[in-house]
């Protein structure tokens, strides 16, 4: 069996700027191939800080397409090894998929073989791994110098091994190619394959990504699939994964959100944000008419909707304005004006209209408005539990939301303060009336009404 051992030099993780392969056939390099490549778009400054090469040193260096058919046939028939294997694997396979051509090779990644045969170092990055294995590394961060390095790490790697890690490590049920260079083996064969939410962690334990999943096992395994570079990213650095189960979507829907803003997790960007500072509310003018506006959050004593920021807030109102036919005037996003500007040009469908009465409008008004509220507004959602024995509730009060927990199937909460005392008190937001109501859309068979 032969191995190609590669190293890559890209401009920040999307396109390569040099490739470097050593053919080890077991017992010696029987070929090498080095090439500066054109990507074809700017290089950073921070990654010609990193490695050295420039956008002049590139210029006239051949394109990937170019150089496609010799990284192939130099590869072809031979494990394709790397110190942290996906990266380089995935940016070379998307190379390929670019020019409509599939690359598809075994694997090995000298991270994780390091991690089983050369075990108890501090750290298996190539330089600390080169330091304490007295291998010289020469031209750092230049793909020909680690390719280098790796491969003689390599054939240290294959001189210890019996046999059987490598024949386990190419096992496509070990999965070893997959997971990341980072991640135990026996970490990722414990997850549950259940309802619940899950949370990737760094070499310092940092909580670096939640995420949720109706099979957190399938779901866990499917980051490390994709080929995006954030993703890459992410789980080139995840160490450890720790997960809650939540026996239903649902909860696991409301977990991952409190989390998220309780964490601040750096790979989640959505629901990240937990200062809501502005406000929808409505108020009735002389003539009768409703208004809906938007304010900061702390001047407005009872409101129907809660945002980030301003231009979200303006932004939500004019698509409930289109939605439900309102007047714009009257909705905040015409001021400072004597008469409505959708009126001058024949398109207020609105109470300008003088056909239309105050009466007619304002049921408009509030149906939009209702359409941002709870249909009740003192509530419990009953869930599946994490056992056949439990059950999960979600309660809202007066139309805010107070959190979620769970009861033994036996107990039969008879008050608002039995359900009070079972659930976790929990943040009310935007995110979570957006979730609460989008499950209710699909299941108020499961809604209990409670008494005011």
């Amino acid at each position: 069996m032969k191995y190609s051992v590669i190293d890559i030099e890209t401009n920040g993780g999307v396109k390569i700027t040099e490739i470097s392969i050593f053919i080890f056939d077991g017992e010696q390099v029987v070929d090498e191939y080095t090439t500066l490549i054109n990507p074809e778009c700017n290089i950073p400054a921070f990654i010609t800080n990193l490695t050295g090469i420039t956008n002049n040193m590139v210029k006239d260096a051949p394109k990937f397409f170019e150089v496609a058919k010799k990284i192939f046939e130099i590869t072809e028939d031979c494990v394709f090894v790397a110190h942290n294997v996906n990266f380089d694997y995935n940016i070379i396979a998307k190379e390929f998929k670019e020019l409509g051509l599939s690359f598809k090779r075994k694997k090995l990644c000298t991270v994780r073989l390091s991690r089983k045969l050369l075990p108890g170092k501090k750290s298996y990055s190539l330089g600390k791994l080169c330091i304490s294995e007295d291998i010289p590394l020469v031209g750092r961060h230049r793909a020909r110098g680690d390719a280098e390095a790796t491969t003689i790490l390599f054939q240290r790697l294959y001189n210890l091994d019996n046999g059987s890690v490598f024949a386990s490590f190419l096992n496509p049920k070990s999965r070893e190619a997959t997971l990341p260079p980072l991640l135990p083996k026996n970490v990722f064969d414990k997850l549950p394959e259940t309802e619940g939410v899950y949370y990737f962690k760094n070499e310092d334990k940092e909580i670096i990504y939640v995420g949720k999943a109706n099979n957190i096992k399938q779901r866990v395994l499917s980051h490390f699939y994709d080929k995006k570079k954030k993703e890459i990213t992410m789980c080139m650095a995840t160490a450890d994964i720790v997960y809650t189960e939540t026996g239903s979507e649902l909860m696991a829907l409301l977990l991952e959100s409190a989390e998220i803003k309780h964490h601040f997790p750096k790979y989640n960007r959505a629901q990240r944000k937990t200062k809501e500072g502005f406000a929808l509310f409505s108020y009735e003018d002389r003539k009768g008419v409703i208004h809906l506006a938007w304010n900061q959050l702390k001047n407005v004593p009872n409101p129907l909707l809660k945002f980030y920021s301003l231009s979200e807030a303006r932004q939500f109102v004019e698509k409930l304005c289109e939605t439900h036919e309102l007047c714009p005037k009257y909705c905040n996003l015409q001021t400072n004006v004597s008469s409505c500007f959708h009126y001058q040009l024949k398109q207020c469908k609105g109470v300008c209209r003088e056909e239309e009465s105050v009466q007619d409008y304002n049921k408009r008004v509030l149906k939009a408005m209702a359409s941002v509220r709870f249909k009740t507004e003192n509530f419990v959602i009953k869930e599946k539990g994490r056992k056949e024995e439990e059950s999960a509730y979600a309660l809202v009060l007066n139309g805010v939301y107070q959190g979620y927990g769970y009861l033994n199937s036996t107990e039969s909460p008879k008050s608002t303060e039995d359900y009070l005392s079972a659930i976790e008190p929990q943040k009310d937001n935007k995110d979570i009336n957006r979730i609460l109501k989008g499950y209710l859309k699909k299941n108020d068979q499961n809604l209990i009404v409670l008494k005011a």
